[in-house]
Order: C-alpha cells, then structure tokens, then sequence
C-alpha cells in the first residue's frame, strides 16, 4: 500500500506543525535548549578524560552542573514557571 502524495504532504505538514507547537509549548528558547545539550555534550566528554588533573577536572564538573541548572531555571523562569 502507497501513500499518495498528497497524504504524504499532509502528513509532514502535521508533523511540523506539532514540531512547531511543541518549540512554544517549551517556552520557545532554543537557544537556551541548545546550551543545556551543548553543556551535557562538554560535561560527557570531560568526565571520560582521566582524573590526573590536580582537582580541576572535578571543579569543571562540578561548574558545568551549575551552568546546567542555571540555564535550565532561566528557561523555566522565561515559560512563567
């Protein structure tokens, strides 16, 4: 069974616009969302690397943590929360 071109367009036209809907339902801060998974990303590869560096590595850690929650209570507070 096919899908006629014009179910297909349909389909991606409700698929975006859900996308679309789901951004502003999130309080519409993109930028804010990509710093949390940017943030996660340096966070992951910080913690593989080896632990000999006198203490910083961990305070790195600890910093990108409080960076994860300060940008996630900026998004909470932006969407009224």
């Amino acid at each position: 069974m096919t899908m006629s071109s014009a179910a297909r367009r349909l389909g991606l036209g409700a698929a975006l616009t859900v996308g679309i809907g789901i951004g502003y339902a999130l309080g519409a801060q993109p930028h804010m969302t990509a710093t949390v998974t940017l943030l996660q990303s340096a966070r992951a590869e910080l913690a593989q690397a080896t632990p000999n560096k006198g203490g910083h590595r961990e305070r790195a850690l600890g910093l990108i943590d409080q960076a994860i929650t300060e940008v996630r209570a900026g998004i909470a507070f932006a969407a009224g929360g």
